[in-house]
């Protein structure tokens, strides 16, 4: 599992006082960060080799101001050219999002998907829940 802390930010909240819903899809990219590392570990954008294909997202209860959020991802599935992520927000010691994604290695000069290299897909795998 990967864990990465975020601390909410007075910008991220909406009129109703708590973190805009348009917030954790944000967080959930900050958190595929060591995922994206194990595909291109200096991050280079020329590089490149992930896209996102798809993300669903749960919002199971109001995150608030003022109160550090834990981001956790793990490996929900594993495909050729693709596989899929599962992250949760947790808050005070309480799941309050969640949301799947898909994401394919891709290749650029191609224009089409690629397939996982062996030695990321070992590294990728001891993420798998």
């Amino acid at each position: 599992m990967f864990v990465y802390q975020v601390e909410p930010r007075f910008s991220e909240t909406d009129a109703l006082g708590h973190i805009n819903n348009t917030v954790v899809p944000v967080w959930f990219e900050q958190g595929r960060t060591p995922v994206f590392q194990l595909f291109n570990p200096d991050l280079a954008l020329n590089q490149w080799n992930l896209i996102l294909k798809k993300m669903e997202v749960d919002f199971v209860a109001q995150i608030y101001l003022y109160s550090p959020v834990e981001i956790r991802t793990t490996l929900k599935a594993v495909g050729n050219t693709s596989f899929t992520l599962h992250q949760e927000v947790w808050q005070k010691e309480q799941l309050v999002a969640q949301g799947d994604c898909v994401m394919v290695h891709f290749d650029y000069e191609k224009q089409a998907s690629a397939p996982i290299p062996a030695a990321v897909r070992e590294k990728l795998l001891p993420h798998m829940v």
